[in-house]
């Protein structure tokens, strides 16, 4: 049944006219300055797939960005692992089939460190070390401000407590956040020595797991940034980073031999496949599915907005003689178990 289910899914992608990659707004030089969008569209670049790049800001704090759309399907990343988990489990885009000589292992234990240690750090410097500013501008600058206000100081309650982050053990946890990323940083420097790429001479996904954190720490982390420092150490993983940026964003930004198509971000609300006026006439039965598909998410974004009318008339009511310091002050948050 599953073997069958994968057949179809990876059927509905060849068959597909176009690929969406729908992520946040780009931001600080980068195609999208979403953390966890970034690996996504590089894994993309790096399986040489053509694909668009559609915005969506209609769900700054949700979690199913990023998703992609082919044809009928949709891989979103609160399911099934997240979209790159979702398209090696299916057989449409895996590039660490590249590699039968590679450990499993090895590739699995170097991409948990990636994802753990590393991706904690950032966690970390961009929601509980930092101002609050880039956060900002990410997620919430399209945003009013009484809403901006309260879904980031909810951000960063939640990642404090994914983090196991309390008022009694806060130094202890920054570093214990900073000890590890450095030793993920030195383990990674080491493997990756003066190649290309961390296993053999092709990409894995652990590559585009690890470059768009590196892209992200070294664009949009501000020169104080304890965590682009440390890895400001390790000249093989700047320039490795580097290399790859001009690879899969410069070069393929400015010439149509590059990696995939060239993307073109723009707002809009999340759909089914992109409009009839980008080269291709979706199939009668698809245009009913995408038609109900975006009666869905029009009915999620009116509940969207509804819910944080409602927590603006809170704010209002409930906090209307607090100001911003005090919003800002973890000393009226409880975070202690």
């Amino acid at each position: 049944m599953a073997s069958a289910a994968a057949a179809a899914a990876a059927a509905e992608w060849e068959a597909a006219a176009r690929k969406v990659l729908v992520a946040r707004k780009p931001c600080f030089g980068l195609p999208t300055a979403c953390p966890t969008c970034l690996p996504v569209f590089l894994y993309l670049r790096m399986a040489q797939v053509p694909f668009d790049i559609h915005v969506d800001t209609n769900f700054p704090d949700a979690d199913h960005i990023p998703y992609v759309e082919f044809g009928d399907c949709v891989a979103f990343n609160n399911e099934k692992g997240g979209v790159i988990e979702y398209l090696k489990d299916e057989k449409i885009v895996d590039l660490n089939s590249n590699f039968p000589s590679v450990s499993s292992t090895t590739v699995q234990e170097t991409k948990a460190m990636v994802s753990t240690w590393l991706a904690d750090a950032l966690l970390y410097e961009l929601w509980v070390a930092s101002d609050g500013s880039i956060a900002n501008d990410i997620y919430f600058s399209d945003l009013a401000w009484p809403i901006g206000k309260i879904l980031h100081w909810k951000k960063t309650r939640h990642v404090k407590q994914q983090l196991g982050i309390t008022k009694l053990n806060a130094a202890e946890k920054e570093e214990e956040i900073y000890r590890k990323a450095s030793a993920a940083y030195d383990s990674l420097s080491i493997r990756l020595g003066d190649e290309v790429f961390l296993f053999d001479n092709s990409p894995t996904d652990v590559d585009a797991l690890f470059l768009g954190h590196a892209l992200f720490v070294l664009s949009v982390l501000p020169d104080t940034s304890v965590l682009r420092g440390t890895l400001q150490k390790h000249d093989n993983l700047v320039n490795f980073a580097e290399h790859h940026k001009v690879q899969l964003l410069e070069t393929s930004s400015s010439s149509s031999s590059g990696l995939g198509s060239s993307p073109s971000p723009s707002s809009s609300t999340p759909r089914r496949r992109p409009s009839a006026d980008q080269g291709y006439k979706p199939k009668p039965r698809a245009k009913k599915e995408r038609t109900e598909e975006e009666k869905k998410f029009r009915r999620r974004a009116k509940y969207f907005l509804a819910t944080q009318l409602v927590a603006v008339l809170v704010f209002l009511s409930l906090m209307g003689g607090v100001d911003s310091s005090e919003l800002d002050d973890d000393d009226g948050l409880d975070y202690e178990d």
